[in-house]
């Protein structure tokens, strides 16, 4: 049974979301992550299935879809 890490909830819905990773220092979006999120908090959890085909594909095993440029902002 599913329990969240964060609230302890056990229901959740699957959702399809974007996340943002860091990489060998570049940062880099993989879009359309199936997940399972919690429905009382939001929390976002990954298959362990999912998370080795995106360990995979950020590390080498794919090409981008497209790149644009970011942003960034520090807050000091």
């Amino acid at each position: 049974m599913f329990r969240c890490h964060v609230c302890g909830h056990c229901a959740t819905k699957p959702e399809f979301m974007n996340e943002l990773f860091t990489v060998e220092g570049q940062c880099v979006m993989v879009e359309h992550i199936p997940s399972q999120v919690c429905e009382r908090c939001g929390e976002a959890t990954f298959s362990r299935e999912t998370t080795e085909r995106i360990r995979k594909l950020v590390h080498g095993g794919g090409q981008p879809l497209k790149t644009v440029p970011l942003n960034v902002f520090e807050l000091v």
